[in-house]
């Protein structure tokens, strides 16, 4: 039987102190009878390879739903969520549509152009976040960037196949927002507003990066891959990110959801078909940058382009 002190101790957590007092003196009385390890021993045991960190099991299904609704509400998820609020203040507006503007590249400090570039260049690269976020899950699965499609490996191919959907894309683009806006359910879209200085070209480019990356990174290859991996067919997730990323251009109007929804569809089709991101990307930057630079030049000059 314990004695009473001996259950004492371990009532009030003195048995510690008890438990190890024990141990030394076990350790002691039997490190005399025992003899020392013989130096073959010692080398044999130092000379075994450590034992490898158990692979990490995959998260289960509901953590998986989470982790795309946890990177969807932190980025593009929430934007679409604003520009549906957003369109719904203009449709109630008492001005038409085309009466109203959208502007997509506004100073951030009128006036004040050195404090202006400082902002600029902040929000590009605080609006990259969500990519680092994306990048950092992917490693936590074992994966890389490339296993989305997003490497240098195929330079020369994915710069032809990226100029060809701009070419294709942006055209039918700017032809679609035309008719929506002069048949009145496109905001006149102003693409930008920056102050005419020396930083003003660079940061629109460096706008158009922070478009394609956050968005074909996002909402293409790792919402679509992480949608299959959940069993989601392959067409209902690429409609999902197609009704995503035209949801978060509806500050624009009906013409910009129905354009961006398209483009969408299309390149969740070549992506699905390439496993690349990479020509999406290029193809995006071009676009957004032909179109930022574009209406810096051309805004107020030609009659076909709605004046700002």
């Amino acid at each position: 039987m314990l004695s009473p002190s001996l259950v004492a101790r371990l009532v009030t957590g003195d048995s510690r102190r008890g438990f190890g007092d024990t141990t030394r003196t076990m350790t002691d009385d039997t490190s005399t009878s025992s003899a020392p390890a013989s130096p073959s021993a010692v080398s044999a045991a130092d000379a075994l390879p450590p034992a490898s960190p158990a692979a990490l099991a995959p998260p289960a299904a509901r953590l998986q739903r989470w982790e795309i609704v946890a990177v969807l509400g932190v980025s593009l998820g929430a934007s679409g969520l604003y520009a549906l609020v957003d369109f719904i203040g203009s449709l109630t507006a008492k001005q038409s549509l085309s009466k109203q503007t959208a502007t997509l590249n506004g100073s951030l400090a009128p006036g004040r152009p050195l404090l202006d570039l400082f902002l600029q260049l902040l929000n590009v690269t605080l609006s990259l976040a969500p990519v680092l976020l994306v990048f950092y899950l992917l490693a936590r699965s074992g994966e890389r960037p490339s296993s989305i499609g997003v490497d240098v490996k195929q330079p020369g191919r994915d710069l032809a196949r990226g100029a060809v959907l701009a070419a294709v894309i942006g055209g039918s683009g700017l032809l679609l927002y035309l008719v929506a806006y002069h048949i009145g359910v496109e905001l006149n879209v102003v693409a930008e507003s920056l102050p005419d200085i020396w930083w003003r070209i660079p940061v629109l480019l460096l706008s158009a990066f922070q478009n394609a990356a956050l968005e074909e990174v996002v909402v293409l290859g790792y919402l679509v891959s992480r949608l299959e991996r959940l069993g989601v067919r392959p067409s209902l997730a690429i409609a999902i990110s197609a009704v995503i990323r035209g949801s978060y251009h509806l500050y624009q109007g009906a013409g910009g959801f129905i354009g961006n929804a398209v483009m969408g569809i299309i390149f969740g089709i070549l992506y699905r078909r390439w496993g690349r991101v990479t020509p999406m990307i290029i193809a995006h930057f071009l676009i957004d940058s032909v179109a930022f630079v574009g209406y810096a030049l051309l805004a107020g000059h030609v009659s076909w382009l709605p004046a700002p």
